[in-house]
């Protein structure tokens, strides 16, 4: 955020003194060492050291656990109303029912309250305090030590992790803007579908289809297959898409309204490398860190090592095991066969294994709509969501109680509760005419997110230990209830899940597609470290070359056309540096818990293990799945699962 002892890893010796002299603190508990690690000329004499430690060390497991509470306490009150003011401040940025943003607006889009707080602590010695008692233990000691720590040990490791490093309050909030500034830029990158013209002058869209990049984008792809002039469409989409990476896009197709262009040939002015130059400006900020993080010196190690605590070397050859594996020619082969024609490079978004994909999506929007007219409706009706998922009616109104759903300027996110005297918020576009389909499909899996949020924060046992391992822990569970939207809607029954064919198939090709796309972000990160005064010309040249390579290596085989540079157009390059690779291993996580949650007898069954295993809490990746199904994270049981799929 660290063990309850401070002798684990045989650090403390007899002889020593918590009022031993400044130099011998190298032989002192782990915590003292970190804490004189960070001490500096500006925090003290090496006498006043000398005495924080006397004063602050604790010498009983009763007082290390009173201290832990306190921290606890004051911890959780500081990150929950700092997050509760960021709330009010993006309102108008993020949400299309509050007043729209002006200026000052804009400026405090970038404004993070705890900028400071880092400085702040170590200034008032409570960093230090922190420190002594509860140090920090690597990623490597945690999975070997761990197995062995009670619930409360874990929490101490956690809060070991709060103060590691000392990076100025100015840093901070240099990188608070640039990725405020990368998120504005996103959220505001539409492209007007009905002014879209093909070669001879037709239109294929009507004037009202306003579709995000690249989340828009790809799922109106996605719902074409089978459609009337589908495949046209689908073409023309993979064209957009393929000028927004090369920034060939023109400047006035980006949000234009009254823009009328042909994506096959429009030569107006392009986009001036907009889209590379945010990823920079993120990059910079990074940069800025480095100089005061030894132990993790580069932005890719602190995001993997320290933030997903897994390397991202393992995290490479892991992705590159399933997309280089037989099983997805095996698949491909499927697809080939059920589209009756060879396959075209956008069609690692097909779709059809889905059920909804033998269902006509403007009726299950007309559905949608009636249900769900506004954000107040669809927050009406989660207790029967949860209730359709197995969870008791008294349990379900208690999660949905700490849950807002509220309408997003941008595709839609979970923004989560960072203390219990707030709640968990879940955000989707609902246009003026109520949530189409495409919104509530994005609603239910930002609905997982927030059950997940809820459990792990109003359930669990200590505060220290609230959240997930990373991102991609909640971002299965978003997936476990996406893929359960048709199921969910009034009156359906839930499926067969992991027990039908189709659905590991569905997972299975999901993982290929976004597995490439991370693999190319993850290269993209290293390019930037290797080139640190790059222009946004030269990353936009050196990201297409690395779109180009991994297509080649991993794509080309099965969906053609070589140097295809379509794995580099999502959005999250730009404003959600380095998250990518959260969603693949979030599906391998997934098809795990899948796995294991078939084992349940009933839906109350599958609710009561569902609730059980995302109240473990923060605990280290590998522990986790331990804990939640028996074997760490692995690709192996979805190989092994499609090896018995005709």
């Amino acid at each position: 955020m660290n063990v309850k002892h401070l002798l684990l890893g045989c650090l403390m010796l007899a002889s020593c003194s918590p009022k031993s002299p400044m130099k011998s603190f190298e032989s002192a508990p782990r915590g003292v060492q970190q804490a004189a690690a960070l001490w500096t000329a500006q925090d003290g004499s090496p006498a006043e050291f000398d005495q924080l430690v006397a004063d602050y060390y604790c010498e009983t497991d009763s007082a290390k656990q009173a201290l832990f509470e306190s921290l606890s306490r004051i911890f959780e009150n500081v990150y929950q109303s700092a997050d509760m003011l960021t709330v009010e401040l993006l309102r108008p940025t993020q949400l299309t029912n509050a007043s729209e943003p002006q200026m000052p607006d804009w400026i405090m889009s970038g404004y993070s309250p705890l900028a400071h707080f880092s400085d702040d602590m170590f200034a008032n010695k409570l960093a230090f305090i922190t420190i002594i008692n509860f140090p920090h233990y690597t990623l490597e000691e945690k999975n070997a030590l761990g197995k062995n720590w009670t619930r409360l040990e874990w929490a101490y490791a956690r809060m070991g992790d709060i103060f590691t490093t000392r990076i100025p309050a100015e840093v901070n909030t240099r990188m608070a803007q640039a990725l405020a500034d990368a998120e504005n830029y996103i959220a505001d990158y539409n492209i007007y579908m009905g002014n879209l013209r093909t070669e001879d002058d037709r239109q294929l869209w009507d004037m009202d289809k306003v579709l995000l990049s690249h989340w828009n984008l790809r799922d109106e792809l996605k719902a074409l297959y089978g459609a009337e002039n589908g495949q046209e469409k689908q073409e023309m989409i993979y064209q957009v898409m393929q000028r927004i990476v090369s920034q060939t896009i023109p400047q006035q197709a980006i949000n234009g309204a009254d823009f009328v262009w042909k994506p096959y040939s429009d030569g107006s002015e392009a986009e001036p490398y907009t889209r590379y130059q945010k990823i920079l400006d993120v990059a910079h900020a990074y940069f800025a860190s480095d100089a005061y993080c030894p132990s993790a010196p580069t932005g890719i190690q602190r995001n993997f090592e320290e933030g997903v605590e897994i390397p991202a070397a393992e995290l490479d050859s892991l992705f590159r095991a399933l997309v280089g594996s037989e099983q997805v020619k095996q698949v491909a082969s499927i697809i080939r066969e059920r589209l009756g024609r060879d396959l075209r490079p956008f069609d690692i978004w097909y779709d059809g294994f889905k059920a909804r994909a033998t269902l006509n999506e403007d009726e299950l929007s007309k559905r949608t709509r009636q249900l769900y007219p506004d954000a107040n409706a669809f927050a009406a009706d989660m207790p029967r969501l949860l209730q359709q998922m197995g969870f008791y009616s008294e349990d379900a109104r208690r999660i949905a109680h700490h849950i807002v759903v509220e309408p997003a300027r941008g595709s839609g996110h979970a923004w989560p509760c960072l203390g219990r005297k707030e709640e968990a918020r879940l955000r989707t576009r609902i246009p003026a005419n109520g949530m189409d389909y495409k919104g509530y499909n994005i609603a239910v899996h930002e609905f997982g997110h927030c059950v997940e949020q809820v459990l792990d924060m109003y359930f669990i046992d200590h505060y220290m230990l609230s959240g997930v391992p990373n991102t991609a822990y909640t971002e299965a569970s978003a997936f476990l209830w996406q893929h359960r939207d048709l199921q969910l809607l009034p009156g359906a029954k839930m499926g067969n899940g992991i027990n039908d064919p189709n659905e590991v198939l569905d997972q299975f090709w999901s993982m290929y597609e976004i597995m490439g796309v991370s693999l190319v972000d993850m290269a993209m990160w290293r390019w930037i470290y290797d080139h640190p005064k790059a222009t946004a010309k030269e990353l936009c040249e050196a990201t297409m070359a690395i779109a180009k390579e991994v297509w080649n290596a991993y794509y080309e085989p099965v969906l053609g056309e070589h140097d295809c540079i379509l794995l580099a157009v999502y959005s999250h390059m730009v404003n959600a540096p380095m998250y990518l690779p959260n969603y693949p291993l979030g599906h391998i996580v997934q098809y795990q818990l899948e796995e294991h949650l078939a084992q349940c007898k009933n839906q109350a069954a599958f609710a009561d293990e569902y609730a059980r295993i995302y109240k473990l809490g923060r605990l280290t990746p590998k522990q986790w799945m331990i804990e939640a199904v028996g074997e760490a994270p692995s690709i192996e049981p979805i190989l092994r699962r499609l090896r018995s799929v005709d």
